[in-house]
């Protein structure tokens, strides 16, 4: 009897060890899985980080803070100042004008193109406000004064007379600024003034279509912007 029970005793460590081996592999699985999350999760935070900071954080177009980025904060130039404050400007009167060719206009050429004003610049004005707040650019409250001058002109014309202005006002002020935004998207290296500019050239193609398409655009109009955007 004793040989079979020492027989019996090397089977029963081997199983003891099978067992040991067996748990012993599943902590070193449940390490490794638990150092894997780790590391994913960190880099899942350095990677919302850097999306927050970079140019597509924040924003339903695709761009967002364009502060910083992985390299460091981005520059913020006078122009990149200068052409926040113009679209800004230009809202706080394209506006106002867009709402009086509801009332004074007799062409309804021209109230579409009011209407195209009106959505197109509160959209841009609404964009204008957040960027400069991320960027740090104080805006106006009140247009220039050339612009307050331009609503007083379209308040007192009526009619016909209201058409005329309408369309020539807009299409000198339109064609002045689509040019400067040429200017700017190609020299800024702000991600968020490229996105700013590229909203901004669209909006402001499809006034100036609208604004001809109303047939009143003087060539004296054309003239005078082609003067105005002629490099010297």
């Amino acid at each position: 009897m004793r040989p079979n029970r020492r027989a019996a005793t090397p089977r029963i460590s081997m199983r003891v060890v099978a067992v040991i081996a067996a748990i012993c592999a599943a902590v070193a699985t449940v390490l490794v899985a638990v150092q894997s999350s780790g590391g994913e999760a960190a880099a899942t935070q350095q990677n919302g980080y850097d999306h927050f900071s970079g140019a597509g954080a924040g924003h339903s177009s695709g761009a967002g803070p364009a502060t910083t980025t992985g390299a460091g904060p981005q520059a913020v130039t006078e122009i990149d100042k200068t052409f926040l404050v113009k679209v800004r400007q230009a809202g706080l009167w394209e506006i106002p004008a867009g709402r009086l060719a509801q009332t004074h206009a007799s062409s309804e050429a021209v109230k579409r193109a009011g209407l195209h004003l009106i959505d197109g610049h509160s959209k841009l004005d609404q964009l204008v406000r957040e960027d400069a707040r991320i960027l740090g650019v104080q805006l106006p409250d009140l247009a220039t004064a050339e612009q307050q001058d331009f609503v007083r002109q379209l308040e007192n014309a009526h009619g016909a007379e209201f058409d005329r202005l309408f369309a020539n006002l807009l299409r000198s002020s339109h064609g002045k600024i689509f040019a400067t935004i040429g200017e700017v998207r190609a020299a800024t290296q702000n991600d968020l003034i490229r996105r700013h500019a590229r909203q901004a050239n669209q909006t402001v193609l499809d006034h100036l279509e609208v604004l001809e398409d109303t047939g009143l655009v003087d060539g004296a109009t054309f003239e005078e912007v082609e003067k105005a955007v002629t490099p010297r």
